[in-house]
Order: C-alpha cells, then sequence, then structure tokens
C-alpha cells in the first residue's frame, strides 16, 4: 500500500518538477538566442549563437533546478490536493511527515542530477562555449584587448583571444618588459597548446619584435617553445566566474589563494553555495509542501505557482546579498549561505507541525 503511494506521489511530482524545469530553462534559452542575435556579425553567425546556447544549456539546468522543484512540489503536490488525494491519505493514517517522504524521493533524483551537471560538466562547457565564441568574434588574426584573457607573470604581460579546454589558446599577445618599465620584446602566436607531458606551451605562427635601443628587430618562427606556469586548470579559474567552477576546483583554488594571502572569501561563498546545493533545494521543497499543507491548501494552481516564483526570487536575491555582505563586513562564508536554508526549514517545519 504505502509503496503504491510513494510510487504515485513520486511520479506526480517527478512529472511536475521536470516540466517546471523545463519550461524555465526553455525560456531563459530563448532570451539568450535573443540576446546573443545582437552580437551576430560577418565571422559570428546566428548558427553559432544558437550553439553557444545549447552549450550553456548544463548550466541553466543547474541553476534552475533548485526553483524547479519549490515550483514543481507546489504544483504536483497542488494537484493531488486538488483531487482531493493528500485529504484522503491522511484519513487513511499517513503522516504529513511520511509524504514528505514521498516527496524528497523523486526530488534527490534532481539533487544528484544537478550535482553531477555542476562537478563535471559545466566548467567544462562553460569554458569551451566561451572560448569558441571568441574564437569565432575574434580567432586567431590580431589581438582584441577588450574582451578574452590577461594574465601577468614577473614583467611579462600575457593576452589570449580566446581560451578553450585542455590548453589551446587562440590570439596569443605576450609583452615583455625589463625591472625599468622599458618594452623589450613584443609577440603575437596564432595558437599556443600546451605539452602536458613536459608542462610548457609550443606557440605556432609566431611573429616576433625587439626592441633594441633606436631600432628593431623582426622575427618569424613556426614554432616557440614558451616556458610559463600558466596552465589550463589555472586558464578556467581566471576564465570562469566563481559559480561556474567545481568543487574541487574552488577548494584547490582556495588553497592556493591562502598560501598568497589573498581574500578568499567570494569563492569560500561559491564553493559552500556548491557543496549545499542539496540542502538548499531540501530547504525550498520543504517550504513548499508546508505551503500546500498549510496556507495553500485550497487555492488555485496559478496561485501556487505565483507563491512559488514569488519564494525562489526572494531566496535568490537573499542568497545573493548574503554574500557579498559576508565579503564586506567579514563573517563566515558559510554562515552567509546556511542563513537562507535555515529560515527554509524552520519555516517549513513550523507551518508542516501546524498542519498536522
Amino acid at each position: 500500500m504505502m509503496h503504491r503511494l510513494s510510487w504515485h506521489v513520486g511520479k506526480t511530482v517527478f512529472a511536475a518538477i521536470a516540466v517546471t524545469l523545463l519550461v524555465l530553462v526553455g525560456l531563459d534559452s530563448v532570451g539568450a538566442i535573443i540576446d546573443q542575435s545582437a552580437d551576430v556579425t560577418r565571422n559570428y553567425f546566428f548558427a553559432d549563437a544558437m550553439i553557444y546556447v545549447v552549450t550553456l544549456v548544463p548550466s541553466r539546468i543547474y541553476e534552475y533546478i533548485p526553483f524547479a522543484s519549490l515550483i514543481g512540489c507546489l504544483v504536483g503536490l497542488g494537484l493531488l490536493a486538488g483531487n482531493s488525494e493528500v485529504i484522503v491519505m491522511r484519513a487513511a493514517g499517513v503522516s504529513p511527515l511520511r509524504i514528505v517522504g514521498f516527496v524528497l524521493k523523486p526530488v534527490l533524483i534532481f539533487i544528484i542530477l544537478g550535482m553531477t551537471i555542476g562537478e563535471y560538466f559545466s566548467p567544462y562547457l562553460d569554458q569551451l562555449a566561451e572560448g569558441k565564441r571568441e574564437y569565432l568574434r575574434k580567432g586567431e588574426s590580431a589581438q582584441d584587448s577588450s574582451s578574452g584573457l590577461w594574465n601577468r607573470e614577473g614583467n611579462q604581460f600575457m593576452h589570449a583571444n580566446a581560451v578553450f579546454p585542455g590548453g589551446v589558446l587562440y590570439g596569443v599577445t605576450r609583452y615583455q618588459f625589463n625591472d625599468e618599465r622599458q618594452i623589450q620584446e613584443a609577440s603575437f602566436a596564432s595558437r599556443a597548446t600546451f605539452n602536458s607531458t613536459e608542462r610548457y606551451w609550443i606557440e605556432e605562427n609566431v611573429s616576433v619584435t625587439r626592441f633594441l635601443g633606436d631600432s628593431t628587430e623582426r622575427d618569424k618562427l613556426i614554432t616557440r617553445r614558451w616556458d610559463s606556469e600558466l596552465t589550463p586548470n589555472v586558464l578556467m579559474l581566471n576564465i570562469l566566474p566563481a559559480d561556474s567552477l567545481s568543487i574541487e576546483s574552488l577548494y584547490s583554488y582556495i588553497a592556493f589563494l591562502e598560501l598568497q594571502n589573498i581574500d578568499t572569501a567570494s569563492y569560500e561563498v561559491a564553493l559552500w553555495r556548491k557543496a549545499l546545493q542539496p540542502l538548499i533545494i531540501i530547504g525550498l521543497v520543504l517550504l513548499g509542501i508546508s505551503f500546500v499543507f498549510g496556507p495553500l491548501r485550497d487555492s488555485t494552481m496559478g496561485f501556487r505557482i505565483f507563491i512559488g516564483v514569488v519564494f525562489g526570487i526572494s531566496f535568490r536575491i537573499f542568497q545573493d546579498m548574503l554574500g557579498p555582505l559576508s565579503v564586506v563586513f567579514q563573517f563566515p562564508p558559510l554562515l552567509a549561505v546556511l542563513v537562507p536554508i535555515l529560515f527554509c526549514v524552520l519555516v517549513g517545519v513550523f507551518l508542516l507541525r501546524r498542519s498536522g
């Protein structure tokens, strides 16, 4: 009996979350296509913009899973409540806590999906999408300092037009200065690839200009070795925002920054958000379940969706406010992530107890 009830509730909630996630990701993707169409140029076609948006779909799925879970639970349980199935389950002696367990089973599937995407797919695909877009827009023919990647290493400054995963750079410009800040050499390479075995870069189609007092010397090279501390992992950390990095990358980068005595608060906030993503989803779902049993028991479907959207946006704003505040006022980043979660859990438990 309980197995059938669990399957029925889980199937309904899973379908509601899946449809909600599809709608949210679809609407956001359409908006992104419209936004990208404004950047269409002679080298960057509309088809390229479509590929760029599609490549970022996994990241959008990861971003919207918490809100889809909240709205999906409101819709799924709302359908069951509207058909009086929740009342029948309660009359049969099924406690609200057990119904919460029925709902959390399909939610766990989306939690696992989100953690897998965020840890293994999003960082690679985000870098691939950004690198390909910048390559198509600027390519390897000339430097475009308005975007791309800048990096300083000692007295050398480097700029790359596009950065691809695995250690491939396009449009690499390097400037070498002496200790008196006088330029000694400038070079441009159409491409540079990283040799992971020997730990150095190989530049291709290199044009070199050396500044020798009152004269200059030019040289052309097919390939040139470039020794640098810059690695593909470091490039990914510099190209992608903190929220797009994996938990492993964030943890390693925080340890590196601490050795350099550099503030790590913003990266710690991103790390805890990623690590506590399951608790964020469970907190929002618990809040949604408590609404269906409590204040929204007799509400219409449209009103439930509206409440879910309002609380989802409010939760995100609250999260986005506490993150920077933890950096400014120097309170623990973990606390900035936990406070919204605890708020959702406490409100959810309070409403569930009242309805029980």
